[in-house]
């Protein structure tokens, strides 16, 4: 598959099959998204496989301050992936101080890129996928242990597509998008 189909056609998937995502093809996706780049490639990327179907529910019951959707798509979902990041590395000297004005924001940057890379890393594998941004981090910390050294930015719920996804809704034109300067 080519880099212009992934990233025409990768949608996001909230309905998924009952067939396994093995650990062998997660390892695979994430092998891919390892090369996601990072600032001064520092990877603080993290990524928190849940499989076991008792802690994807006390997630979806939780966890995602009821809204319903997401606590839907995470119970049907093949795995949740919790992605976090190594705090206080991304964007920061090693004296402790912000390289840039945008202070700490670079290690949400680095997550969303390598989040985006993780998903058409499971389109190219057959994998269906869906980013999830409603949660509450500390709740998710009772069910799953994530390190203190690591914040929690976003959820990946995977699994292969229970139906063809659609087609991608409109986009704006490129000169509604671009200012040259």
């Amino acid at each position: 598959m080519n880099i212009d189909t992934c990233i025409k056609e990768r949608r996001s998937i909230r309905k998924f099959s009952e067939e396994d995502v093995s650990a062998e093809v997660i390892n695979e996706i994430i092998d891919l998204a390892r090369y996601a780049p990072s600032w001064k490639n520092t990877q603080v990327v993290r990524y928190h496989v849940i499989k076991t179907p008792k802690i994807k529910e006390d997630i979806a019951s939780n966890c995602v301050m009821d809204f319903d959707f997401n606590a839907k798509t995470i119970i049907r979902s093949n795995a949740l992936v919790v992605v976090s990041v190594v705090k206080n590395i991304s964007g920061y000297e090693k004296d402790g101080s912000y390289s840039t004005s945008q202070e700490d924001h670079w290690e949400t940057f680095d997550a969303a890129i390598a989040t985006q890379t993780f998903c058409l890393a499971a389109y190219s594998k057959g994998v269906g996928s869906v980013i999830l941004g409603i949660f509450d981090e500390e709740k998710i910390r009772h069910y799953i242990e994530v390190p203190d050294n690591e914040r929690i930015i976003a959820m990946i719920a995977i699994g292969y597509p229970l139906e063809d996804a659609k087609s991608a809704p409109a986009r704006k034109s490129v000169d509604e998008l671009v200012t040259y300067i």
